[in-house]
This record gives C-alpha cells, sequence and structure tokens, in this order.
C-alpha cells in the first residue's frame, strides 16, 4: 500500500501514515458507496422478502437444489411466487412463462424510463443492467436523477451500479437461508405480511409528490379490486393503471401551471 512519511515533531519519530489506494478516491467509487447508502434501508425488505420466497420454494415441493437454481436464474420473486402453484398444479410451460411475465411487465415500464440514462451503452451491458435492477433500485434512482437534464452520465452509472449490487447479494443469501433453513422457521411468524410492512416502509416516505400519491392511491385501488383475477393479472393492471394516474396527473398540474 502507498504511504507516505510524516514526522511528529513532539514525540520525534517518524510514523508510516498509510494512504488509501487511488480507486477508493476516484468519483465511481464516490458514486458507487451513494448508491449503496441509499440501497442499505432496504436490504432489510429485500433479505425478507428474499427469505420468505426461498421458503416458499422448498415447501412447494422443489429439492433445495432446484430452489437454489431457480433463485439464481429467476431474479424476480413475485415471478417465483407466481409460477409455484402452477408448477404444483403441473400446468403447461408456456401457461408458466406467460404468468410471470404478467407479473412482471412492470419491468418494461421502468426499462422505457430507464432507457435515456444507459442508451450509450452496448445492448449486453443494458441487459445486464435490466437483468439486476429492481423495484426499490428503480424507484431510488428516479428519485435522484428522474428531474435531470443531463443524462448518460458515468456518475449516474456507478449510483445505479451501488443501488443493484448489494440488493443481488441481499436477495440471495437470505434466499438461499430460506431454502436450506427455512424447515426451522415456525409457520406463526408471518413472515409474508413482515415483509410487506418492510417494503411499505421504504416506498411511502419516497411518496412526496401529487402525481406519486396518485400513482400509488390508483395503483393500490386496482390491486384490490383484482384480487380474484387469475395469473394475478390483477397486479400487472395496478402497475398500468398507476403509471398512467401518475403521468395524467402530472401534465395536469404542468398545464394548470402554464395557464
Amino acid at each position: 500500500m502507498p504511504c507516505r512519511r510524516a514526522r511528529l515533531h513532539k514525540v520525534g519519530v517518524v510514523a508510516q501514515i498509510p494512504i488509501a489506494p487511488g480507486w477508493l478516491n476516484s468519483p465511481k467509487w464516490r458514486d458507487f458507496k451513494a448508491g449503496t447508502r441509499d440501497a442499505v434501508p432496504a436490504l432489510i425488505a429485500t433479505g425478507t422478502w428474499g427469505f420468505v420466497t426461498g421458503i416458499a420454494l422448498v415447501k412447494s415441493g422443489l429439492t433445495e437444489s432446484m430452489a437454489t437454481l431457480m433463485t439464481l436464474v429467476v431474479y424476480a420473486g413475485s415471478a417465483q411466487l407466481t409460477s409455484l402453484p402452477l408448477m404444483e398444479s403441473a400446468a403447461p410451460l408456456w401457461l408458466i412463462f406467460a404468468a410471470g411475465l404478467v407479473v412482471n411487465i412492470r419491468f418494461v415500464i421502468f426499462g422505457a424510463a430507464l432507457q435515456p440514462f444507459f442508451r450509450h451503452m452496448p445492448w449486453r451491458k443494458r441487459m445486464g443492467l435490466g437483468f439486476f435492477s429492481t423495484d426499490v433500485s428503480f424507484v431510488l434512482f428516479m428519485g435522484r436523477y428522474g428531474e435531470s437534464k443531463e443524462r448518460g452520465t458515468a456518475e449516474q452509472l456507478w449510483y445505479f451500479l451501488g443501488l443493484i449490487v448489494p440488493g443481488w447479494f441481499a436477495w440471495n443469501c437470505f434466499s438461499l437461508l430460506g431454502i436450506y433453513l427455512g424447515a426451522m422457521v415456525p409457520a406463526s411468524w408471518s413472515l409474508e405480511f413482515a415483509a410487506v410492512l418492510a417494503l411499505m416502509a421504504i416506498v411511502v416516505p419516497l411518496i412526496q409528490t401529487r402525481p406519486m400519491m396518485m400513482c400509488l392511491a390508483v395503483a393500490g385501488l386496482i390491486a384490490w379490486i383484482g384480487q380474484p383475477l387469475p395469473l394475478r393479472l390483477g397486479l400487472a393492471a395496478a402497475v398500468i393503471g398507476g403509471v398512467i394516474a401518475g403521468v395524467v396527473t402530472e401534465r395536469l398540474i404542468d398545464k394548470v401551471k402554464t395557464s
């Protein structure tokens, strides 16, 4: 490690004071740390949800090795939980894939919103960012840079990486714990409800504008009404309805301001 010599005049000795490696002082590392710092509060919810999903995988009848493969390849808790009942009932493969696609259709919307920030990158790297992105990383990133006029900067890329890397590790570590230790957890703990509360604790403080409030209200209403729909179509409808409500509200507010 590089170091410099500093004379300590009062004690009359020479000490070796270590200096941090150059990469620790680089702007990229600073932006990555900023993303990680913002992601830390969400890791509790991410870990809890991953743990619950891991338990559900093995209790559905999957072997531990199959559950491990699924949690590493299918980085989407809602898609996993949606597909499990269909797999148990021996549903056709196309139906299982269709259900997963419907539940995760919101990521098409997320990807379209993130595209201006990463469109300068090769498509393989963009695919990688899309695979590791999550609901929480999208909300935190857009909350910080959504109104930014300058897009596609290195700062934005490294901040986003700081958001998604800890989330991926937290999800998979706790999912694996759920897979291999889930049998020891009493059913009375109601971890599913705890995971929902943890997610709400993250999302609610981020709602600070009228469009965001309208988006949440409409999405929540549609999700509640759409509970009886098959394949969790109510969730997909809630996402689409919430986005439309938020966009319309924002345009109406802008129209009132300019009139």
